[in-house]
């Protein structure tokens, strides 16, 4: 079955630059998101190192018959040095760092991996999953009680990262395979969507939009119209047939 895919990111309405990065191999068979934090030119160079990186490791060792936990982790580690390299040559850019989500087919099968908040959601029918889960400070304080669902969405930590890409303690990734049928697809977002639109918004357009460049283009033109407060960033996989992409 021929995945079908595509990608779009947009500076958004309030910010001068776009600090977001992404990558779609050509023949489908990884997709990468970055969400770069530590200034303006900070967080550019952060997101796209981490792409360019990720996506020569993953070109490089793809043929080789390596476990996609390793494939993902060897990725990540060797972006997240890139990122340190930088950081050291560049004191001005101390501070920088990424998020990151990695989507690979593995014979078909589909795993992922990220680092902080940007997302991977599956649409299922008219049912969307958030796949992944935040690495912050809000999504652990949810989990533990300390606030609810209602208080997070205004509280001022709730872009606090546990984790990024650029630092020396990163933690060791998890890698996990994903279910999906035909009819199902996949969104790879920064959270300069997931701000501005609800899961339920984003969900009647992922299915009410099959075209992939159009469902994309449409996602951001409705974060911007709510707003569009940072950079947004959508990357859509689809299993179906006998669409255009």
């Amino acid at each position: 079955m021929k995945r079908l895919f595509a990608g779009a990111t947009d500076t958004g309405c309030v910010r001068s630059a776009n600090q977001d990065a992404y990558y779609i191999d050509p023949e489908g068979r990884f997709f990468v998101v970055a969400d770069g934090m530590g200034g303006h030119a900070g967080g550019e160079v952060a997101s796209q190192i981490a792409v360019e990186v990720i996506r020569d490791c993953l070109q490089a060792l793809w043929d080789v018959e390596t476990e996609p936990q390793k494939l993902m982790q060897d990725a990540i580690d060797k972006a997240n040095q890139a990122i340190i390299n930088d950081q050291a040559a560049n004191p001005v850019r101390s501070d920088m760092g990424t998020t990151v989500v990695i989507l690979i087919f593995r014979d078909q099968q589909p795993w992922y991996c990220h680092i902080g908040d940007s997302r991977l959601y599956r649409l299922h029918g008219a049912k969307l999953d958030q796949i992944s889960e935040d690495h912050t400070w809000i999504a652990r304080a949810i989990q533990t009680g300390v606030v609810n669902h209602d208080e997070a969405k205004t509280h001022p930590w709730r872009h606090m990262l546990l984790q990024c890409l650029g630092r020396e303690d990163l933690k060791s990734i998890t890698a996990r395979e994903v279910d999906w049928q035909q009819g199902d697809r996949f969104l790879i977002c920064s959270d300069g969507l997931t701000e501005e639109l609800t899961d339920d918004r984003i969900a009647h357009q992922l299915k009410s939009i099959r075209n992939c460049q159009q469902a994309a283009q449409s996602l951001i033109e409705s974060a911007k119209l709510r707003g569009g407060r940072d950079n947004i960033t959508v990357v859509i996989v689809s299993n179906e047939l006998n669409q255009s992409n």
